[in-house]
């Protein structure tokens, strides 16, 4: 199944997906070749480390605060298309030993938010017909990516039974 790309801006080595998408097969074989080298090998280059910070104002903000600003990276294509292929491999594997709660709709193949704000609309008017009360939480946690422990989602993935290379690349 290919793997779609959105027309992105390249990272540091210039690279465009065009670029990428316009290769001989030779050349996609080459590309074969050094994606496999690095999942069984565990080298990841360097140069893929690397990216382009463009700091976007956030709208309506003072543009003063350096903290109202959003931090754009520009990564390397061919490193983006990697990291897409592992997400395949992780999500495929999550979604087919049902791990993900049937709640989590973000970033989900086939899922959005609307599909529990709908669920959520569903319980108040099942609750209203009932003459019931519903309580309902929600958070938004800040900087949820920023705060995020690491090593305890692979702590949580390993409990999963997940092994082998895909952990390494998470």
């Amino acid at each position: 199944m290919p793997i779609e790309v959105k027309k992105t801006s390249p990272g540091p080595d210039n690279i465009s997906y065009q670029m990428i998408k316009h290769l001989s097969s030779s050349s996609l074989q080459n590309l074969l070749h050094l994606y496999n080298r690095i999942w069984h090998e565990h080298c990841f280059p360097s140069s893929w480390q690397q990216a382009i910070i463009i700091p976007i104002p956030k709208p309506g903000k003072d543009p003063s605060n350096p903290l109202n600003y959003l931090p754009i990276a520009l990564t390397n294509c061919l490193c983006k298309l990697m990291e897409k292929m592992v997400n395949r491999r992780l999500v495929y594997y999550l979604e087919h030993n049902k791990i993900l709660s049937p709640f989590q709709s973000g970033f989900r193949p086939g899922r959005c938010t609307i599909d529990n704000l709908l669920a959520l609309e569903t319980d108040i008017r099942t609750t209203f017909l009932k003459r019931q009360h519903l309580v309902a939480i929600f958070f938004d946690i800040e900087k949820a990516y920023d705060r995020t422990w690491r090593y305890g989602i692979l702590q949580d993935l390993f409990k999963c039974n997940l092994r082998g290379n895909l952990p390494i690349f998470i």
